[in-house]
């Protein structure tokens, strides 16, 4: 019965996660559109922080009640997931465009961040405040570089929400402070429901976290890339990806660690070698022709399957 409970608890707080986000999102780019900041700025910052908020929360979350495996398991995995996963099926669905600035810089920033992250990890198993503040000073980084590139009009920046005239102030500062309550509510009923069943089945938090965590904070990935897919809108799925991964290291690890310090455990070396190796592949299929083609989304799906089944061995 406790299993039936804790499930329900899990998918009730990935909805609050997803919902949250959503609402956030929504309030605080339609309000600072009224308060006159360019949209450039809001797309650039908000909405592309905004997919990353679910992973965020949780691993403060799991970080805060030493749960640290959950919090690399989730980031590890969320990436691990966007690429292999997500892309895949949006590859499968429709061939997808890449973006020249995406070839040449972005992925290989992925790829570089990736190493980084792992370097910074399993030198002396945690990523402490120092690296934290590492991880955010790239974070500027690369917000600084997509500003550049943006004025250059070398990149697309996905913009947040257009304010309507019947919006008015006070709405949108409710859809903010609800939406960081269903966050912050959410993430810390899914981190307890997740441990709870680590327990319960005599799982590990590492597995938990790269997998049912994983999967569930990357939900807005996944829903943003198969519809943009669906739409024959497929440039902007690989876009929405390699900006959320970027993200989920450098905002999400590196908040986390400045927070408190965060554990980054041996066992994680093959999931690190796989989040690096899938980053690689991705840039290998897209590097010639600038497209993800149905071939290589299937081949990216095949390397998840075989992921999973290294897993739950």
């Amino acid at each position: 019965m406790n299993v039936v409970v804790q499930m329900v608890l899990l998918v009730v707080g990935f909805v609050m996660l997803v919902k949250g986000a959503d609402w956030f999102v929504e309030g605080a780019s339609k309000l600072a559109e009224k308060l006159g900041i360019p949209q450039l700025v809001i797309g650039l910052t908000i909405v592309a922080m905004g997919t990353s908020l679910p992973e965020a929360a949780v691993s403060v979350s799991a970080a805060l009640k030493g749960s640290a495996e959950i919090t690399i398991g989730n980031v590890v995995g969320s990436n691990i997931m966007n690429i292999l996963l997500i892309l895949g099926i949006s590859a499968v669905i429709s061939p997808l465009m890449v973006q020249k600035s995406t070839v040449k810089y972005e992925l290989p920033m992925v790829i570089g961040v990736s190493v980084a992250l792992a370097g910074l990890g399993l030198s002396d198993g945690v990523v402490g405040r120092l690296d934290g503040i590492i991880l955010i000073l790239g974070l500027v980084l690369y917000l600084l570089y997509l500003l550049q590139m943006a004025k250059k009009g070398l990149a697309v920046i996905e913009e947040g929400e257009k304010a309507d005239a019947d919006d008015n102030i006070w709405k949108l500062l409710a859809l903010i402070v609800i939406g960081g309550v269903l966050i912050v509510w959410g993430s810390d009923i899914t981190v307890d429901a997740a441990t709870e069943l680590a327990r319960i089945f005599g799982m590990s938090e590492r597995l938990i976290g790269l997998t049912i965590v994983a999967f569930g904070t990357s939900l807005p990935e996944l829903v943003t890339s198969a519809t943009a897919a669906i739409k024959g809108k497929a440039d902007i799925a690989v876009g929405n990806i390699v900006g959320s991964n970027l993200f989920n290291i450098l905002f999400v690890v590196g908040v986390s660690a400045v927070i408190t310090p965060v554990v980054y455990q041996g066992d994680f070396l093959v999931d690190s070698v796989v989040c690096i190796l899938a980053a690689v592949l991705l840039w290998i299929c897209v590097c010639r022709k600038e497209k993800l083609q149905r071939a290589g989304g299937a081949l990216m799906l095949a390397c998840y399957a075989a992921y999973f089944v290294y897993l739950i061995h």
